[in-house]
């Protein structure tokens, strides 16, 4: 069987992270990059032996190409999606999906108009630890999931900020660590209590930042329609980075954990993961014994393998499996698009003063 010929959006160093993942993939090849600056574009193609472009519908089109992974800045994935799929070809998007309801709506139409498949990036849910709760949720483990909390406290000093001039900016970046960092934790979070939002309160500030125009912190409460409530703490404003976890207590008392992150957060092009992501919270009846065991099976993966390169190539495997087998990626655009309703709903909350209700549109 031909292999998928994969195309990668940016030059950046999420791109990296990308093009070091798909060149490991077995029915798959990295064959084209494209970014505004052809200087950098042809830099970053060749250390995978790739072409450049500076045009996506031109990349698209020449090199046939059955798959791109757009890692630009979020405002701009709306004119990846839309170029790329245009040409013919289905489309992974870095998380989060957009920065604007109106931009997932696009890319949604723009996937149904074109018959291609959209899908966002959320690596954190193919880690062993996130895969269990989900067994458990599924399995019927924690009965019902009744109060769900996720917490991201970790820091990005003015030398982050720096490095991308786009970062730091309503209109470059879209927002700040809601939309940059914590998108992992807020899809964890929708996707083990349900995924249908009923309202949300919710408050963000800036508490040590100021060079930077968005939020740092962020708290909201949410209530889902299946009668789940839910917590969100979320900050960039603690040094040197603390943790990111996401907690599952269950209608029968039984309570599930990961840890996705541990110490200094990982920030692209820039740190390495310090710590394995666990299985940090464990109360189901009987199984409390192999917290230990998931433990050490957690630690060896991450000294076997570069976590960074291993999880995303795993998401970009699961897109390549999708587009061979004809069926929907793990997180299609519908389900990256939720993540993106409670960040803006959050922001909205801010602004108005008020608990905000779905649908959100």
């Amino acid at each position: 069987m031909e292999k998928i010929r994969v195309g990668v959006v940016g030059s950046g160093k999420a791109a990296g992270m990308h093009a070091d993942g798909i060149v490991n993939i077995k029915n798959a090849s990295l064959v084209a990059v494209q970014s505004r600056s052809k200087e950098r574009g042809e830099a970053f193609a060749g250390k995978y032996g790739a072409k450049a472009y500076q045009d996506i519908a031109d990349m698209v089109s020449a090199e046939k190409l059955d798959m791109v992974t757009v890692c630009s800045p979020h405002p701009n994935h709306l004119e990846a999606v839309e170029a790329a799929m245009s040409q013919g070809a289905h489309v992974l998007v870095e998380k989060p999906l957009a920065s604007t309801l109106e931009d997932c709506d696009a890319m949604i139409a723009a996937s149904k108009k074109y018959g291609k498949k959209l899908g966002m990036v959320s690596q954190r849910r193919i880690l062993p630890a996130s895969q269990r709760i989900r067994k458990a949720i599924d399995a019927g483990k924690v009965g019902t999931p009744a109060l769900g909390i996720a917490q991201l406290l970790g820091w990005r000093g003015e030398e982050y900020y720096k490095s991308n001039p786009w970062r730091g900016s309503w209109e470059h970046e879209g927002g700040g660590v809601l939309v940059n960092q914590a998108p992992h934790q807020i899809d964890l979070l929708q996707w083990y209590m349900g995924g249908e939002m009923e309202s949300l309160y919710g408050v963000w500030n800036n508490i040590n930042h100021p060079y930077i125009e968005v939020d740092d912190t962020a708290v909201a409460i949410i209530k889902f329609k299946g009668g789940g409530i839910a917590n969100l703490i979320l900050s960039n404003s603690q040094k040197p980075g603390l943790y990111g976890k996401v907690h599952i207590h269950g209608s029968n008392g039984a309570s599930v954990g990961v840890q996705t992150d541990g110490g200094a957060m990982f920030i692209a092009g820039i740190s390495k993961v310090q710590e394995p992501p666990k299985t940090d919270l464990w109360t189901v009846p009987g199984e409390e014994g192999l917290v230990a065991q998931w433990e050490k099976e957690d630690v060896d993966l991450f000294h076997r393998e570069d976590p960074i390169e291993y999880f995303i190539r795993a998401q970009n495997q699961d897109f390549v499996d999708a587009i061979i087998n004809d069926r929907p990626p793990m997180v299609d655009g519908k389900e990256g698009r939720k993540t993106v309703e409670i960040f803006t709903a959050i922001y909205r909350s801010m602004k108005e003063g008020k608990e905000i209700k779905w649908p959100l549109i």
